[in-house]
C-alpha cells in the first residue's frame, strides 16, 4: 500500500475513534446539545445497521460486507493513476471503512453523533468515519470521470490509439 494513502487512513481512524470516544465519555444514548440551531447537534445513538439503518441487527453480515468492500478497495487502489487526490481517497474511504468497523467489532454497534438538519429534514446521525468514506467516494468517481482508474492511462489517450 502507498504510503501517503495509509498515513491518510491513520489519521482518519484515529480522528474518528478519539471523536467517538469523546462523545461517548459525555453523553449518553439519545443526548443531544444543538450546535447551530436547525442545522447541526450532536447527539450520541449506537448504530446497529449500516447507512441509514440498513441491516439494523444484522452484526456479521455488515462486517462481511466491510471486509469485501476493503478487499475490492485494496485491488482497485492499484488500478488508478497515484496522484495526490487518488491517495487521498483511498486513504479516506480505508481509514473510514477501518474506524466503523472496529466499532463493529469491539462493541457491535457504530457510534454516531453527528446530526444535520437541513431544510427540516433530519439526516440519519453520522461520523467521521463516515464523512471520509463520502468524501473519499466522491473523489474517486471525479478519478473515473477524468480517466485515471486505469493505471493512469487516460481514456482520450486510449480512444485516440484505438483510431
Amino acid at each position: 500500500m502507498n504510503k501517503k494513502i495509509f498515513i491518510t487512513a491513520i489519521i482518519v481512524y484515529i480522528l474518528d475513534q478519539v471523536s467517538k470516544s469523546l462523545v461517548r465519555a459525555y453523553y449518553q444514548v439519545g443526548k443531544s446539545t444543538t450546535i447551530i440551531k436547525n442545522f447541526l447537534s450532536i447527539t450520541y445513538v449506537e448504530n446497529t445497521g449500516a447507512a441509514w439503518g440498513l441491516f439494523s441487527n444484522n452484526l456479521f453480515l455488515i462486517i462481511a460486507i466491510t471486509i469485501i468492500a476493503s478487499l475490492i478497495i485494496y485491488k482497485f487502489m492499484y488500478s488508478f493513476k497515484s496522484n495526490l487526490r487518488n491517495n487521498l481517497a483511498f486513504g479516506l474511504v480505508i481509514g473510514g471503512l477501518f474506524g466503523n468497523l472496529a466499532d463493529r467489532i469491539i462493541f457491535g454497534f457504530v457510534r454516531d453523533f453527528i446530526d444535520i438538519q437541513i431544510f427540516s429534514y433530519d439526516y440519519p446521525v453520522f461520523n467521521v468515519s463516515d464523512i471520509a468514506i463520502v468524501i473519499g467516494i466522491i473523489l474517486l468517481i471525479i478519478a473515473i470521470i477524468v480517466g485515471e482508474d486505469e493505471n493512469g492511462t487516460n481514456r482520450q489517450n486510449k480512444s485516440s490509439k484505438a483510431r
